[in-house]
């Protein structure tokens, strides 16, 4: 699903990435963990379309996408990547609703058959009666599963997590790490997810850790 070869990346002088290799499967759940300032969330980032390596290659889905122009690349990272952000990011004047369909409407799809997408996906996060509630009437957790439901609009090839339950309660935390493993038992749903929080990282299929900028085998 993923391989990554040689990615290398520094800002000015400093050298973030210094040679990751990486090769993720469909349906895996892959966590990374390492020091603050390891490289995890330039990886996420890099892995994810959202910046491009200075070397090396990205390959998802059989599709090279270091090569891609931008506008290939954002068409592609629409349709075939959703992203989870320790911050849900929903806009605050929109619905539960209105926010998972953002996607789709960005590729310019039927807006109502983008709405029975984005119910079914309530429903399956157990926010079905909550799709007109905008997110302020949301408690945490109810906020990081919209933007759960939003990641998974477009059906994606993988999901990319960068400290998915940062910012949400003990209990909070576990409903939305048993939750990734449901969708990929359920949808086949490939993760690769950066986190401090061990007993996520720890129910994963691998646990891959960076220092220095390098992955460590």
């Amino acid at each position: 699903m993923i391989i990554a070869k040689g990615l290398k990346k520094a800002y000015a002088t400093l050298e973030v990435l210094k040679g990751v290799d990486l090769h993720v499967e469909k349906g895996e759940v892959i966590s990374i963990v390492g020091a603050s300032g390891a490289g995890k969330t330039t990886l996420l980032q890099l892995l994810g379309t959202l910046d491009r390596a200075d070397s090396g290659q990205v390959s998802i889905a059989g599709q090279d996408v270091s090569t891609m122009n931008d506008k290939a690349l954002a068409a592609f990272r629409n349709k075939h990547i959703g992203f989870i952000f320790q911050f849900h990011h929903l806009l605050p004047e929109f619905t539960a609703l209105e926010n998972i369909c953002i996607p789709a409407f960005i590729a310019k799809q039927d807006k109502a058959e983008a709405e029975v997408r984005g119910k079914y996906l309530l429903d399956i996060l157990g926010l079905a009666d909550r799709a007109e509630h905008k997110p302020a009437a949301l408690s945490g957790g109810e906020q990081q599963r919209v933007a759960v439901a939003r990641a998974m609009m477009m059906s994606p090839d993988v999901i990319f997590a960068d400290e998915p339950s940062g910012n949400l309660d003990s209990a909070n935390a576990r409903s939305l790490h048993e939750l990734f493993f449901e969708l990929r038992d359920k949808h086949g749903q490939t993760f690769v997810i950066v986190t401090h929080n061990e007993e996520l990282a720890d129910m994963a299929d691998r646990k891959l850790e960076m220092k220095d900028g390098r992955m460590l085998h």
